[in-house]
């Protein structure tokens, strides 16, 4: 029962319409993929009306689709309300665009994901602190463990981070393209390659995605 809770299509920077990402994923095994689109105040109703018409079709191929947003460099002062936005416009899932070590992400990024109640998921939060952790264990946040070039420097210290914090970790492709599709090897390779222990790595990635406000590893 694999999982990607963050991937984007041609809506925005990928390379895929949406129902070829759910027909590849289905391929690959998966049974629940969002799709988490690039948002701002701009596009966010769009991007969450678009993906909502492509659920059906992807029930068809045997893959629940959660129709969700990646608030990206949103000022961490507008994080909450944007989050709150797209709840109300029916996203299933709400990940912020974390404080990666390889793009300007405004500072306090982290800290305002980690404390707002509509926020799922902290996308590549870059070199986390233990008090933005353990505020994210608090309000049911999970912090990314990622593949995506670049961003998943830091993956081992998020891991030792989440530890110490006892705070959720999902593991995620934050797929743009075909060639970033993890099979089932590789997404287990990525999350031991981050510092997951074998048992740690069966429990982050049998994530049950019906509840993602889950313990910590």
């Amino acid at each position: 029962m694999m999982y990607d809770l963050h991937t984007h299509s041609s809506l925005t920077d990928g390379e895929l319409i949406p129902i070829e990402l759910v027909r590849r994923m289905a391929v690959l095994g998966y049974s629940t993929v969002a799709i988490t689109d690039h948002a701002d105040p701009a596009n966010l109703h769009f991007l969450i009306s678009a993906v909502r018409k492509v659920k059906d079709a992807a029930g068809l191929y045997g893959v629940k689709l959660l129709c969700g947003v990646e608030l990206t460099h949103i000022p961490p002062a507008m994080i909450a309300s944007c989050a709150r936005e797209a709840r109300t416009c029916g996203a299933d899932i709400v990940v912020v665009h974390g404080e990666t070590t390889v793009e300007p992400v405004a500072e306090g990024t982290n800290t305002a994901a980690c404390t707002c109640t509509d926020v799922d998921i902290l996308a590549h939060p870059g070199l986390i602190t233990v008090e933005d952790a353990e505020a994210a264990r608090e309000f049911g946040v999970a912090l990314e463990i990622t593949s995506r070039g670049g961003h998943n420097r830091t993956n081992g210290h998020i891991v030792t981070v989440a530890r110490e914090a006892g705070c959720s970790l999902v593991v995620n492709s934050d797929a743009h393209g075909p060639r970033d599709l993890l099979d089932e090897r590789a997404k287990f390779l990525v999350a031991r390659g981050a510092g997951l222990k074998k048992e740690e790595c069966a429990r982050v990635l049998a994530l049950n995605t019906n509840s993602l406000r889950l313990r910590g590893i």
